[in-house]
């Protein structure tokens, strides 16, 4: 039995790959609900709609972020 150099590097390649993803997406996430103030309108004032955008943005990309890891969880969790 000999070990798979190929197939390990291609393991290592994709683990490296959605790794900077999910740490992209989570920043870019972080970023985007401070420029919507955090979901707080700021001192009583309507929320524009570059807050809203900012705010959709944020929660898609923390949504995108929770589901690679829910089924990160699932393929290493027997079911």
């Amino acid at each position: 039995m000999g070990t798979t150099w190929g197939t390990i590097g291609g393991v290592f390649g994709v683990s490296l790959g959605v790794t900077v993803l999910v740490v992209v997406m989570f920043s870019l996430g972080v970023a985007a609900w401070a420029r919507a103030g955090g979901g707080i309108p700021r001192h009583g004032a309507r929320r524009g709609r570059l807050d809203t955008v900012a705010t959709a943005a944020a929660v898609v990309c923390f949504a995108a972020c929770l589901a690679i890891a829910a089924y990160g969880i699932d393929l290493i969790v027997p079911g």
